[in-house]
């Protein structure tokens, strides 16, 4: 049985009509063998006996072909629409047979088996017109050739009683042609509405899968997005049981933010769409990869640590593979974090968390390496989560302090000038790594806060020191990229009194390699005042020949790195060129790690006018810094240090 609209129009009629031809056909066989046993013994053996059989013959023929099963090429419409043009044919014969057959058979008996005649062949070819409902031209067909002929012979024959019955039958014929034209009509609107309902189903039903598709797909990279990612992991660990192992990853690009600044947004989306293959076209299929947003992407990995931190390193090997953006080429870095279940984790939300601060030290501290979770970062975790602690319910004013390096001349060692250092001594912690303590506070929100505290304290040191000695204040990104901290600082340097010249703002490219133009906006202002800018540690592997062209400096701090370098033939030419690049762009230069006094005479002959480090003198309290600027001579640094 076929349901309304499964089929084209002329298969679901061809299966509607084979559920009524072998009633037809029996109605047939059954009203012809009465017909003939009534005529047994008035008709020639022949039209009782002979022409029955043939025809009852070719009934069971017919009979067994609509009833056999249909295979599914005999669906097809050019075969079920050449099948019903035969049973046409076959309908117009068979109905031509059958009536000259009964007519023959009339021509015996006497007026009761002409009456017979006459019920056989009305009775009959209304039944058949009924059944062949499905096949209206079939129906008409029958009905014209059978009672055309029986009219026919009526109007021949001249008995006034067959040529009513004759008439009277093809009036009701008429009616009932009439009635089946309708229904098969409504067989037609039935089947073409149920069929156009069926193709809007099914339409909305591949629009509701790409619209399923497309919430889980990246429209950018065509990438699997957040959703996909957290919703696979959320299944995988919903199907783990004892023994499986999986490992969650994420990846994040270093030096993307520049791509943008430098070529535009545009060309950043571009390039996201390369790496995007490129990670796709490495993933192998027990891995899946998805962009998370931004520059960061999402890993999972059906394996332990190893398999998942060499399909992390492929990945980002090809991401670093430099890209042709329209007429540059680009390239980029990135660095990794990888969790494993269960021995990281056992849900989705500490299996991120975990991969995320996996990824955090890496970009900290193995920038462009891929970092497992270990019980090592579980305690920097736990370690920082002290830290937080401790930071949300500190004294800001009375448990951070300030400690002070001189900053001299290579030539004599007089100081020009003095970096402030932050400390922090928490008295539930004890001493906390200034670095620490930057990273909580930008954590909890409370890094305005902090470096405000630090400022007031820096404030009230440069109107102690000795004029004109300028003293050097660190500020980290998130103090340059926040409008309200420059605003507070820029109050509090006016409401102090001191003069602004006398203040260094020292700022690390780390820091702002993300948020370059805000960060030269915020400089600006800075330097408007009379502050000066140097860029501390300079040479540590970010883009910064760029930055001393994009930002408003005075000066540059040369990182520490280089000075053990000092010793080195090649290092002195490569921290030579470094200050020959300084001069020429018109900015003081400044070596940074100077630890012995064969570095302190290698860097004076390189040709560097200003030094600080631990030879020299290590960081102190202002007291004691005031202390040592009082006495006489400039010698006190070296044998201090």
């Amino acid at each position: 049985m076929h349901r309304a609209g499964q089929y084209p129009l002329s298969v679901a009629q061809y299966l509607r009509l084979r559920e009524h031809i072998p009633p037809m056909y029996g109605l047939l066989l059954i009203n012809a063998a009465v017909l003939a046993f009534t005529h047994r013994a008035l008709a020639p053996a022949l039209l009782v006996y002979s022409v029955p059989a043939i025809l009852f013959a070719a009934c069971v023929v017919r009979t067994a072909i609509w009833i056999r099963p249909v295979k599914p090429n005999e669906l097809e419409t050019a075969v079920v629409e050449r099948r019903m043009r035969k049973t046409l044919g076959v309908a117009a014969v068979m109905a031509m047979a059958f009536v000259s057959w009964a007519l023959w058979l009339d021509q015996y008996g006497g007026p009761y088996e002409h009456g017979h005649v006459a019920v056989f062949i009305s009775v009959t070819v209304l039944g058949c017109v009924f059944c062949l409902g499905f096949l209206p031209n079939a129906a008409v067909v029958v009905c014209v050739s059978v009672l055309g002929t029986f009219l026919a012979y009526s109007l021949w024959n001249g008995t006034e009683v067959l040529i009513a019955i004759a008439g009277n039958i093809a009036l009701v014929a008429i009616v009932i042609l009439k009635i089946l034209r309708a229904s098969y009509s409504s067989f037609v609107e039935l089947e073409t509405s149920q069929r156009d309902l069926n193709c809007e189903r099914k339409q909305a039903q591949a629009l509701g899968e790409e619209n399923a598709r497309l919430a889980q797909t990246d429209a950018l990279t065509g990438m699997p997005n957040r959703r996909y990612f957290f919703t696979t992991l959320e299944s995988l660990l919903a199907r783990s049981g004892q023994g499986d192992v999986f490992s969650v990853g994420l990846i994040d690009l270093d030096r993307f933010k520049p791509v943008n600044d430098t070529h535009g947004h545009a060309n950043g989306d571009r390039l996201l769409q390369v790496i995007g293959g490129r990670m796709m076209s490495q993933c192998p299929a027990d891995a899946i990869v998805a962009r998370l947003g931004g520059d960061e992407f999402g890993l999972i990995v059906m394996g332990g640590p190893q398999h998942a931190e060499r399909i992390a390193n492929e990945l980002c090997k090809a991401i670093r593979e430099p890209a042709r953006i329209g007429d540059v080429l680009v390239s980029v870095g990135c660095s990794a974090g990888l969790s494993v279940y269960p021995d990281t984790a056992v849900t989705a939300d500490l299996l991120y968390d975990r991969a995320d601060f996996a990824l955090y030290h890496a970009k900290n501290h193995k920038r462009g390496q891929c970092v497992l979770f270990s019980d090592k970062l579980e305690r920097l975790i736990r370690t920082e989560q002290a830290i937080d602690a401790a930071l949300q319910g500190a004294d800001l004013a009375r448990e951070l302090t300030l400690v002070y390096q001189p900053i001299v001349a290579t030539e004599d060692l007089d100081p020009i000038g003095v970096e402030s250092l932050a400390r922090w001594h928490s008295p539930r912690l004890g001493d906390i790594a200034p670095e620490m303590l930057i990273a909580a506070g930008e954590r909890l929100g409370r890094a305005r806060e902090v470096t405000l505290a630090l400022f007031d304290k820096a404030m009230d040191a440069l109107v102690r020191l000795p004029t004109p000695l300028r003293l050097s204040f660190n500020l980290s990104g998130n103090d340059i990229s926040n409008t309200g901290t420059i605003d507070a600082l820029l109050a509090r340097l006016e409401a102090s009194g001191c003069d602004p010249r006398r203040m260094l703002i020292e700022i690390t490219e780390s820091s702002l390699i993300e948020e370059m133009d805000t960060a030269g906006a915020a400089l600006e202002r800075l330097r408007e005042t009379g502050m000066r800018i140097a860029l501390d540690d300079f040479g540590t592997g970010y883009s910064s020949l760029s930055s001393l062209h994009q930002l408003p400096l005075d000066m540059v701090k040369i990182d520490r790195s280089f000075a053990v370098r000092l010793d080195e033939a090649a290092g002195r030419r490569l921290i030579t060129a470094i200050r020959h690049l300084a001069r020429s762009l018109s900015l003081e230069c400044v070596i940074e790690g100077i630890e012995t006094e064969n570095q302190l005479v290698s860097a004076r002959l390189a040709g560097f006018s200003l030094a600080q480090g631990y030879f020299i003198a290590r960081p102190m309290p202002l007291e004691d810094m005031l202390e040592r600027l009082a006495q006489p001579g400039a010698s006190m640094w070296a044998a201090a240090g």
